[in-house]
């Protein structure tokens, strides 16, 4: 055999094997579509569409609002439907979405479809991570380094060609961006088709439990066919696997389907079982408390769309020109380093202790913000604005990573969709509140600076107090599962 090519080497490291691969481009597609719309939507609203400024406000935060239930829907549905056509039916619904804004000007209906569009756009954004858990096994951190990676770029490349084609300004540019968001998610769904289903926990735990009064018979299947309950060494290697489905339910499968072959010839009935109820995430108070606090260490996204452009042209003497380029710095930054970070959450262990240097980088951030108007100085406040953005960005990319990992390990691998969709509210919530949070930090000057920085550090603390290993396991050894493929 020759040796392998670089092109091969480079796709070893991609965890997930060709499925992961394939799921990153759909991430990288999907990103363009969102940089198109992202750059524009503000404009074609209104220029194409028409509408006044507080119709637009309103248009948004009630698209918004409802968005909110897309997580733990998606969720919900990905414990119960194949997750493969449930990603792609979502984005032709997104396609559907986009497309139907260019047929009407009227704001009740627009606010339908946005509503309708941004329920899709949660929900995706859930079940690729789900997607991504599932097929990337022991090394998702790795992987939700890499998808990061992937999500910037696609974004940086649709903001570059929306602003290349804003240049002209007319209303046909808008509607043609419109139709080149559509058309990314098009693209995503065929992309998602050439991607095999992973195997989920909490499916597979309800085809092996067998109906009351009915006794488990083993599946006889043809020659080179493998069943759900049947796979074979190479498929059932932990590397090519995803989290959701322990060791101990797979054994458990493939124990309920071997034959019995010391049983008596006539048997007794077999006893009554129960099903088990998935466990319920809206029940778990460890949980939703864990969720309420990434909320709040979610707020380093506000603080780059609102609080570092709002700060800085109006509280301190650098130039303007600074702001755009402290979102450039921000974007760099986190594809240069997010997959090196991935180390900071490669066991849920790392992952706890990790939210020390998380704490110490909100806290560098306030304080820096706050600094940049000790000295009338444009140079000084240059400066600590950038170092500020630095810090944010770290510990963006410190949180990501973090929250990847003990978000899953902390979900039940039977209701792993669930409570993933739970957790998707923290992000959703905090796009709600987060600005309302950073603008009252601005108004409070300086201290409000430190105040933020002071309290998301301490939600660090009380975060890290929070998933402490309870002797329960959860956090000791991140689930081994089995791959469908």
């Amino acid at each position: 055999m020759g040796k392998p090519t670089r092109a091969t080497a480079f796709s070893d490291r991609i965890p997930g094997g060709r499925d992961g691969r394939r799921m990153l481009i759909v991430t990288f597609v999907d990103r363009i579509g969102s940089g198109l719309w992202g750059a524009t939507a503000t404009l074609y609203f209104t220029y194409a569409a028409g509408l006044s400024t507080a119709a637009i406000g309103v248009l948004l935060a009630v698209s918004g609002a409802i968005g909110i239930a897309g997580p733990p829907v998606g969720g919900l549905l990905a414990d119960r439907l194949p997750l493969r056509p449930l990603l792609i039916t979502l984005q032709v619904v997104r396609a559907a979405a986009s497309l139907a804004l260019l047929t009407t000007t009227d704001l009740r209906l627009l606010l339908a479809i946005t509503s309708v569009g941004s329920l899709g756009d949660r929900a995706v954004s859930v079940l690729t991570k789900l997607y991504a858990t599932r097929v990337a096994g022991p090394d998702r951190a790795r992987y939700q380094a890499i998808n990061r990676t992937a999500m910037n770029v696609g974004w940086a490349v649709g903001g570059l060609a929306a602003a290349a084609a804003l240049t002209d300004g007319t209303v046909t540019v808008y509607r043609w961006l419109l139709i080149g968001d559509a058309l990314s998610f098009l693209a995503s769904a065929l992309f998602t088709l050439g991607c095999a289903e992973p195997r989920s926990a909490s499916r597979i735990a309800a085809k092996s439990t067998p109906a009351p009064g009915e006794s488990v018979q083993p599946r006889k299947s043809t020659p080179g066919e493998s069943t759900p309950e049947e796979c074979t060494p190479e498929e059932c290697t932990p590397e090519e696997s995803a989290p959701g489905i322990s060791a101990a339910l797979a054994e458990s499968a493939l124990a309920n389907s071997a034959p019995a072959e010391s049983a008596p010839a006539e048997s007794s009935p077999a006893p009554h079982k129960t099903k088990t109820p998935a466990p319920n995430p809206w029940r778990d108070r460890r949980y939703l408390a864990y969720t309420a606090s990434e909320a709040a260490l979610f707020l380093d996204d506000s603080v780059f769309k609102v609080g570092l452009p709002l700060w800085a042209v109006t509280a301190t003497s650098a130039p303007h020109q600074l702001v755009p380029l402290l979102l450039v710095l921000n974007n760099v930054l986190v594809v240069l380093f997010q997959v090196p970070f991935a180390r900071f959450g490669a066991t849920p262990h790392t992952a706890r202790t990790s939210l020390w240097p998380l704490a110490c980088a909100f806290l560098l951030g306030g304080a820096a913000l706050a600094a940049s108007t000790v000295v009338d100085a444009p140079w000084l406040a240059a400066v600590t604005l950038v170092l500020a953005a630095t810090a944010f960005t770290v510990a963006e990319m410190l949180h990501a990573t973090i929250s990847w990992e003990l978000s899953v390990v902390l979900a039940p691998p039977t209701a792993q969709g669930a409570y993933l969709g739970v957790h998707g509210l923290a992000q959703a919530v905090q796009r709600s509140a987060g600005p309302l949070a950073v603008t009252a930090a601005i108004a409070a000057g300086p201290l409000g600076w430190l105040g933020l920085g002071a309290g998301l550090a301490a939600m660090c603390g009380a975060q890290r107090h929070l998933v402490r290993d309870r002797g329960d396991g959860a956090l000791s050894v991140a689930p081994v599962t089995v791959s469908e493929h």
